[in-house]
């Protein structure tokens, strides 16, 4: 086990993944000599030459192309995209050809793809480099997103992604790359050093896709919560003294709605809290779910926590996101009821 910040974790999974498999290849902006934006793959080129690792022009929707088509050669191609901001005018390879490739072919032909972005604010990076728009691609059968919130689960998650024979989206909480947040400050803490979750196995390992985390158990309320948000929820859970049970879903979609389904039955209360804008956000289909298959347990009815229905307000970045405050008092409305 070796200390790593999340964007180690990340390195080391496609360091593993190209040094297993020699079908796995890295493409995309700045990431072969430079090494990416964030050094996501720094040394990689250099480690396995730059037929494997290797830059792309400025064409997201190129390098996706170039991806669904390597997948469909049989190639385990990990592409990114600098920002998830950028990733729009790739949505037609995504949607149309990477989501329906198995589906259209009869099974002949998959897409064994992963696209890994960096996503959502805390960076001061304005309304072109911070956006959350994982809902959208949740809504199209057959892509699956993956968000971790942890070095290792950042680690496991990838290689795990990286493996799947469908088309997985990747999105990195750009917040965590180098220190957990706290849910207190507008900076994350300095270094994942000493956090239990920053300990990591050098080697191969996976983290299931579709499992959720228990990251703090409770018996009054479930938070919902994922990425950054999943430090919020531990932060308002601590600072309002209330028995919350925290749940990292770690993976959209597949969804554990098992794991769910089991905490709300026994707490009777849900609080969803997402970075993204509100309206037809993640939390809808959550809150749905939870209606659904545990009405008869709810006490109160779903809150939703979540970022504003706004374009991303660089001037008001920290009260648009969902703070310890605002998901405390959340908390404290449906323990009253």
């Amino acid at each position: 086990m070796t200390a790593m910040s999340m964007i180690e974790a990340i390195n080391s999974a496609m360091d593993v993944a190209l040094g297993r498999d020699p079908d796995v290849m890295i493409f995309g902006q700045d990431v072969g000599y430079f090494g990416g934006v964030f050094r996501a793959t720094d040394r990689l080129q250099q480690r396995y030459g730059k037929t494997r690792v290797f830059d792309a022009p400025i064409s997201e929707g190129g390098i996706v192309a170039a991806a669904v088509g390597m997948g469909a050669y049989g190639k385990r191609p990990v592409v990114e995209i600098q920002f998830a901001d950028y990733i729009y005018p790739a949505t037609d390879q995504l949607i149309s050809e990477a989501a329906r490739m198995r589906y259209r072919t009869g099974g002949e032909w998959w897409s064994p793809i992963t696209v890994r972005s960096p996503y959502g604010g805390g960076i001061y990076g304005g309304q072109t480099h911070s956006q959350s728009p994982e809902g959208i691609f949740t809504h199209v059968a057959g892509l699956k997103t993956v968000i971790p919130s942890t070095p290792y689960d950042a680690k496991g998650l990838l290689i795990a992604a990286i493996e799947d024979d469908d088309p997985v989206l990747f999105f990195e909480p750009k917040r965590l790359y180098n220190g957990p947040f706290d849910g207190h400050h507008d900076r994350p803490v300095q270094s994942w050093a000493g956090h239990p979750d920053a300990d990591v196995p050098e080697d191969h390992y996976v983290v299931p896709l579709g499992k959720a985390r228990i990251v703090r158990a409770g018996q009054d309320v479930t938070i919902l919560a994922y990425g950054t948000m999943a430090h919020v929820a531990l932060a308002a859970a601590q600072e309002t003294g209330i028995d919350a049970e925290v749940i990292d879903l770690r993976t959209l979609i597949p969804l554990d709605l098992e794991t769910i389904v089991a905490s709300v039955s026994r707490t009777g209360r849900c609080v969803v809290v997402h970075e993204a804008t509100r309206t037809s956000g993640f939390g809808a289909e959550l809150a749905a779910l939870v209606q659904e298959h545990c009405f008869f347990a709810l006490e109160a009815p779903v809150e939703r926590v979540t970022g504003w229905d706004t374009p991303y307000p660089h001037a008001f970045e920290w009260e648009y996101f969902p703070g310890p405050l605002r998901l405390g008092e959340a908390l404290k409305r449906t323990m009253r009821l």
